[in-house]
């Protein structure tokens, strides 16, 4: 497809390319489309610590209406490991209702880094029928190599109920894939796509985003590189930030798609700052700040490990936001 060649194409040649990685990202099984923002949303806390479930439900649909394309529960965002099983049930089946009344598409993060146990975990996802898709992310700490990884993905593949997506951060697994190994995920029967949050823009991305397997939608994880990345042909992203300027994210991932590339450059400059300022500590510290002070989140408290974002991150944030 090579997307990275686009300075040399004509403006009708772009959007062509654009539009077919889109009908790609449009082919998955059972009629699913990965294209556009989703949002990986945060799990709101009560004073007294427990999970704001009115609050969670308020935001999948304020991110919605501002143009979400999906939502993504018990993400990273979500601190999924910081919460009890009841309490994934809970978050899982707000925004099931919020997806099924909206009609829109609902991924769930499932996975461990035992394959038998991941297996296990999304088994549980055919209780909800909204899903559309399980986040998985590579296995952690463990390292099994790419074949390894493969063997894992094949397996997880022929039994969970919903297509994978597969979760490619290998600063957090400590796995790196390249095109080649990432490509052959994407050949797999049950693998929608993947969310590519490599930590950089490098040959191994550029080598993917040029020659992807067909139905294999590329969704932007890192958010500072979400521009860049639909540049090369992503199909949307899975995007933390996206909590906040929604609108203006949906109208980016439009931009690119629509081949107005001076528009696109332009706004993608303007929220890979605010990414940064969001990212200044751990997420969602940041974001969970800002929604706080936005009033529509109860507190802006996170679970251990994890410390609440300082004045001053939270503020940067603020006025990045206004800044749009």
């Amino acid at each position: 497809m090579a997307h990275h060649a686009q300075n040399s194409r004509t403006s009708q040649d772009f959007q062509g390319s654009l539009d077919s990685q889109g009908s790609r990202a449009d082919a998955q099984a059972g009629g699913l489309s990965l294209r556009g923002i989703h949002v990986p949303l945060i799990t709101p806390f009560t004073a007294g610590g427990g999970v704001a479930a009115d609050a969670l439900e308020a935001l999948a649909h304020q991110v919605l209406e501002e143009g979400a394309g999906g939502i993504v529960a018990l993400g990273t965002t979500a601190e999924a490991a910081s919460l009890d099983a009841a309490e994934r049930d809970l978050v899982t089946g707000v925004c099931a209702r919020v997806c099924r009344e909206r009609g829109a598409v609902l991924t769930v993060g499932a996975g461990a880094g035992g394959t038998r146990a991941a297996e296990e975990d999304l088994g549980r996802l055919a209780r909800w029928p909204e899903a559309r898709a399980a986040l998985v992310a590579v296995p952690s700490f463990v390292r099994p190599g790419a074949a390894g990884v493969l063997a894992h993905f094949t397996r997880l593949a022929a039994a969970s109920p919903v297509p994978l997506v597969v979760y490619h951060i290998p600063y957090r697994t400590g796995q790196q894939l390249d095109a080649e190994a990432l490509r052959a995920l994407g050949e797999l029967p049950g693998v929608a796509g993947v969310k590519y949050a490599n930590g950089a823009i490098d040959q191994e991305t550029v080598a993917l985003m040029g020659d992807l397997p067909d139905g294999f939608a590329v969704l932007a994880g890192d958010d500072a590189f979400t521009s860049p990345m639909l540049a090369l042909g992503a199909a949307g992203g899975i995007l933390a930030s996206a909590h906040l300027a929604t609108a203006r994210y949906a109208e980016l991932a439009a931009a690119w798609r629509e081949g107005d590339a001076v528009r696109a450059r332009e706004l993608g400059h303007r929220l890979a700052a605010l990414a940064a300022a969001l990212f200044r500590e751990p997420n969602p510290a940041v974001v969970k700040g800002v929604l706080h002070a936005q009033g529509r989140i109860p507190t802006a408290d996170v679970r251990l490990p994890l410390l609440p974002a300082g004045r001053r991150s939270v503020a940067e944030a603020v006025d990045r936001l206004a800044a749009l």
